[in-house]
């Protein structure tokens, strides 16, 4: 899928209803994703919005891996630091592009070692310039044979990708479908979702993994809306289809930053709200690095920081900017 397309909202199957500004009930998790900085302001930046969101005590939290692994250390870098300084539970993304068998390995005993027990197992996108991809000579073709062979290293939690608009790679959507039952059969704990916006797109995905015998959580992943003109370009090249009632929310919105974060919040807890409706009670934030939106949307959702007594003040997160 190489181009954004446009649909008219598909009727949402009836689900359970909430009063609109019910909290949602016990039991939400919620994860987010960060990536590593690239220079020491987005390094303040990223530790700031860590520190906040850690409040929130999420499931885990990730750290992103650039095409190419061309952030492999300053990915294991976050991720080791989030471990030794925080209470949190990091998860590193880990792929297959760039490295052999034994490369990938010994990263991966490294996380082992440094009390890393969460692994995001992906194939990984070619390196900039690259027309597409090509497994390394004596590396892990696809990321379901990483997920067996990080399986040999270690007993790690192990996430995967999902797609349900379909990876913009895959032959069909049977295909794609049988290659996330080959990680999950690979030793997969569960898998997160692509962005996506129309629920019925999640629903539909979910009914056909069951279908397929896929037992595993699929965990939707949630984007905040912070630039919609940006959200567009992107969804094009990831194979995200962009509802029009979304490019209508959004429409007159490019000099109004404030007025578009209040747009995107509204839209993210909806959606989050209609997919609670249908049983999901796990969403997985991609943060961008910024705090302020995903706090305020899981706030709307009820999911709160945690109250500590002054006794347990030693174990709240030291995410200490450096």
């Amino acid at each position: 899928m190489s181009n954004s397309r446009t649909s008219s909202r598909a009727p949402l199957r009836i689900g359970k209803r909430l009063p609109v500004t019910a909290p949602l009930a016990g039991g939400v998790q919620v994860s987010f994703e960060f990536f590593p900085p690239k220079n020491e302001e987005m390094e303040r930046s990223l530790w700031a919005a860590i520190g906040r969101l850690a409040t929130l005590d999420p499931s885990y939290v990730s750290v992103t891996y650039g095409a190419g692994g061309t952030t492999r250390e300053r990915t294991h870098a976050t991720v080791v630091r989030l471990r030794r300084e925080t209470t949190l539970e990091p998860a590193a993304h880990l792929t297959c592009v760039g490295a052999t068998r034994d490369e990938i390995d010994a990263i991966a005993r490294r996380y082992w070692d440094a009390g890393v027990r969460h692994i995001v197992a992906l194939r990984g996108d070619p390196p900039e310039g690259a027309a597409r991809y090509l497994p390394h000579p004596g590396g892990y073709a696809f990321a379901a044979d990483l997920v067996a062979g990080l399986r040999r290293v270690a007993p790690f939690d192990i996430s995967v990708a999902a797609y349900p608009e379909t990876h913009p790679e895959a032959l069909s959507a049977e295909a794609d479908l049988d290659n996330l039952k080959r990680k999950v059969d690979a030793g997969a704990s569960r898998a997160i979702t692509q962005f996506f916006f129309d629920v019925e797109v999640y629903l539909r995905f979910r009914d056909r993994v069951i279908a397929a015998g896929i037992t595993q959580p699929i965990i939707p992943g949630i984007l905040p809306v912070t630039n919609f003109a940006t959200v567009r370009r992107f969804s094009a090249m990831c194979g995200a289809s962009v509802p029009a009632w979304m490019a209508d929310l959004f429409d007159g919105l490019d000099d109004d930053p404030e007025t578009r974060r209040l747009v995107a919040a509204a839209v993210a807890v909806e959606q989050c709200r209609a997919l609670h409706g249908h049983g999901v009670e796990h969403f997985h934030f991609y943060t961008l690095n910024r705090a302020d939106l995903t706090f305020a949307i899981c706030h709307v959702l009820g999911v709160r920081p945690k109250r500590l007594a002054a006794t347990d003040t030693a174990r709240q997160p030291a995410v200490a900017c450096p």
